[in-house]
């Protein structure tokens, strides 16, 4: 059994599945899976973008569907007992279903451990006790786990095997019908719904006052969980004049002079591709409040700040995240001293995430505990 309920744990876990079924085509998988774990050969029990959401208050439109998710699983732990449960990320949900599988006597594999650094660290007693192993994939997350002793591995960042543009700066500016000269300006408004819905509207007017006053050419790279309706209709926004591209964004981030970021793995990703960024995150009032008395022992949002221990990429959060904002931050990275610095900086944090090779090293492991 394998889950994963958002677009990054979907993304590793397709990446997983094939290191496993390269190993060994016997294997059956099956659990809650996204397009690219179905791609990849999982057997979708629950399909991710049915039960996926953003905060607390957002959740309520898929929290039957979830509930229900929860209950299917359970009854298959119970009666099937499967060899092994991996769990990829999903906090809540996983965890849960980690003492589940505990209770039925079935090993799990943690794979991408919650951010329990961040926010309700007690939950670190709660995975050591449920989880059989644990492969994580940032450096300092070992240490927090040191009650585990060598049941948990650092296994590198999955990202460092995927984060590549698919061609060079002018090839990518000539297919997309922009001049060799061309400034583009990346937009990530998100891979939920509910964060294009808050992001994508200050993103646009602040692209249209940079294209103005700077000349850049702002793109909207879509996220594979959305549609190009979705976005328009979940954003509010006209968006005929916009250039938008799906399927290619570590090519137009690349290619980019800067980019405005939704806070997630996409500020790792705009990081190792050596993008100057301005990274954002707003919620509902309710999920925000929350979450300030939640998240604890973190200076940062960002994953390049948080790393590099210091700020090298500006943070707007929540009342800072408005069009006027975004310009004022944007602005100096455009400027050649700051951003050439700025990539500089961006390019040191790989080396901290380990080697190449995360998913093909969690494969081995999980085929381990089934031997």
């Amino acid at each position: 059994m394998i889950v994963a309920g958002e677009a990054s744990g979907d993304l590793h876990g397709g990446d997983l599945a094939r290191e496993i079924l390269a190993r060994d085509p016997s294997c059956e998988m099956f659990g809650i899976a996204g397009e690219r774990m179905r791609a990849a050969g999982v057997r979708a029990l629950v399909r991710m973008e049915d039960i996926h959401g953003l905060g607390l208050t957002e959740l309520a439109s898929t929290l039957g569907r979830t509930l229900g998710a929860m209950r299917t699983l359970r009854a298959i732990l119970r009666r099937e007992r499967p060899d092994l449960v991996i769990l990829i990320d999903y906090a809540e949900f996983n965890l849960a279903l980690a003492g589940a599988a505990k209770r039925a006597g079935v090993p799990v594999l943690y794979y991408i451990t919650p951010q329990v650094w961040a926010w309700r660290r007690g939950r670190i007693r709660k995975l050591v006790e449920r989880a059989d192993r644990m492969a994580v994939v940032l450096p300092f997350e070992k240490e927090l786990y040191a009650a585990a002793g060598e049941r948990v591995s650092f296994v590198g960042h999955p990202l460092l095997d995927r984060v590549r543009p698919e061609r060079e700066r002018a090839e990518t500016l000539k297919r997309y019908g922009l001049a060799p000269g061309a400034r583009m300006l990346a937009l990530l408004p998100g891979s939920r719904r509910a964060e294009v819905r808050y992001m994508l509207g200050p993103m646009l007017e602040a692209a249209r006052i940079l294209a103005r006053d700077h000349g850049l050419v702002p793109v909207i790279a879509v996220a594979p969980t959305l549609s190009r309706e979705q976005l328009a209709r979940e954003g509010r926004a006209d968006l005929s004049e916009m250039r938008i591209i799906e399927g290619d964004t570590y090519s137009i981030i690349a290619a980019s002079e800067a980019a405005l970021v939704t806070s997630g793995t996409a500020t790792l990703e705009t990081a190792l591709l050596g993008c100057p960024m301005v990274v954002a995150y707003k919620v509902s009032p309710l999920t925000y409040v929350l979450g300030r008395i939640l998240v604890r022992g973190v200076d940062f949002i960002a994953m390049p700040n948080i790393l590099a221990g210091e700020r090298i990429v500006p943070e707007l959060i929540q009342g800072e995240l408005t069009a006027r904002n975004l310009v004022r931050a944007a602005e100096p990275l455009l400027s050649e001293s700051i951003r050439r610095a700025t990539v500089a900086r961006l390019l040191t944090l790989r080396h901290q995430l380990g080697e190449p090779g995360a998913a093909r090293r969690v494969a081995e492991l999980a085929l381990g505990m089934v031997a």
